[in-house]
């Protein structure tokens, strides 16, 4: 049981492994999966089925490449989209000069907002 353990350790070295971006492309092609037994029609059983396994290949992908710093930053931009979304007290707005996303509360009508980076002032409204 060890030499397995080792050889699936040394395997793993120096590649990306899971993530939450991971865990979501694998539930939503379980999802598709369920949602396809139901599903009369053969074609689009069809269409969903390889729409199914392109995310489990995409996961398996992510999983078992070398690239991480690629790996990690469609994570990042995974985790800062589900952020937005769930922020309903807050408008994000990218930066006019250096497209930094800038974050101000909602509903304080026009604003002018400075970028935290750049300094640069700009006028919204939220």
């Amino acid at each position: 049981m060890r030499g397995i353990r080792n050889f699936f350790v040394r395997f793993m070295a120096g590649r990306y492994g899971v993530d939450k971006l991971n865990n979501v492309l694998l539930w939503s092609s379980v999802i598709v999966v369920l949602v396809t037994m139901f599903l009369p029609l053969n074609t689009l059983r069809l269409v969903l089925m390889v729409i199914s396994y392109a995310l489990m290949g995409w996961a398996v992908f992510r999983c078992f490449s070398r690239n991480t710093y690629k790996r990690y930053r469609e994570n990042r931009r995974f985790l800062m989209l589900l952020d937005r979304i769930r922020d309903r007290s807050h408008r994000y707005y990218s930066c006019p000069r250096c497209r930094q996303p800038v974050r101000v509360p909602r509903g304080k009508g026009k604003i002018s907002i400075t970028c935290p980076k750049c300094s640069e002032k700009f006028i919204k409204k939220t």
